[in-house]
C-alpha cells in the first residue's frame, strides 16, 4: 500500500499542494501533521513508521516534510528497509523500491557520513591549532586565583562554605572543588 505522509509547521499553512501530490502519485492513505520540523517528537509520523509493513511505500512530497535532517532521514529510511517498506519522495524523484533510487540515496548517506567525519576532523584540527597557539580551550574558571585565596581564607576563618558561595556568585559544590583543586598545587 502507498501512504502518503504530508506535515505543516503552522497553523497557518495547509496542506492542500502536498495532499494533491501524494494523492495523484497514487497514495490510498495519507496521514497529515502539524508539527515543527525540528521537534523530535512526532507522533503521528512515528505511528505510520510502526505501522509499516512489508510492501507498504512511504510517500512524502519533499524530503523536508519528513526528515529533521539528513541523518534523521537516513535513519528513517534505513528503519523502513528493515520493515520491508520502501520510501518515496516525489519532488526529489527518490523511490528506494529501484535499485537506481536506492543507489541515490545511500549515496546521500555516503556523502552525509563523510561530511560529519570532516566537520569532525576540521573542529579537531582547529583545537589543536588553538592549543599550540596557547589558547585556553574550553570554559573560563569560575574564580580567579585571587577569588580561591579569599574564599579559603574565610572557610579557614569559620565562615560557612554555602554564604562564602553566595558572596562569590557560584555554586557550593564550584566552590568545593576550586578549594580542592587549589589545595592540590599548593606545596
Amino acid at each position: 500500500m502507498k501512504i502518503g505522509y504530508a506535515r505543516i509547521s503552522t497553523a497557518d499553512q495547509n496542506t492542500h499542494l502536498q495532499r494533491d501530490a501524494l494523492k495523484a502519485a497514487g497514495c490510498e492513505k495519507i496521514i497529515t501533521e502539524q508539527i515543527s520540523g525540528s521537534s523530535a517528537k512526532r507522533p503521528k509520523l512515528e505511528n505510520l513508521l510502526r505501522s509499516m509493513k512489508s510492501g507498504d511505500i512511504l510517500t512524502v512530497w519533499r524530503l523536508d516534510r519528513l526528515g529533521r535532517s539528513l541523518p534523521h532521514l537516513i535513519e528513517v529510511v534505513r528503519d523502513l528497509e528493515e520493515r520491508g517498506a520502501g520510501f518515496q519522495s516525489l519532488s526529489e524523484e527518490i523511490n528506494t523500491t529501484t535499485a537506481g533510487g536506492r543507489l541515490v540515496f545511500h549515496l546521500m548517506g555516503a556523502l552525509a557520513e563523510f561530511e560529519r567525519s570532516l566537520i569532525v576532523e576540521r573542529t579537531q584540527a582547529g583545537l589543536n591549532a588553538a592549543r599550540k597557539r596557547g589558547a585556553k580551550i574550553g570554559r573560563p574558571r569560575s574564580l580567579t586565583p585571587s577569588q580561591i585565596k579569599h574564599a579559603q581564607k574565610l572557610v579557614g576563618a569559620g565562615e560557612r562554605p554555602a554564604a562564602v558561595a553566595r558572596t562569590l556568585g557560584i555554586n557550593r559544590s564550584t566552590l568545593y572543588r576550586a578549594l580542592k583543586a587549589h589545595s592540590q598545587t599548593l606545596p
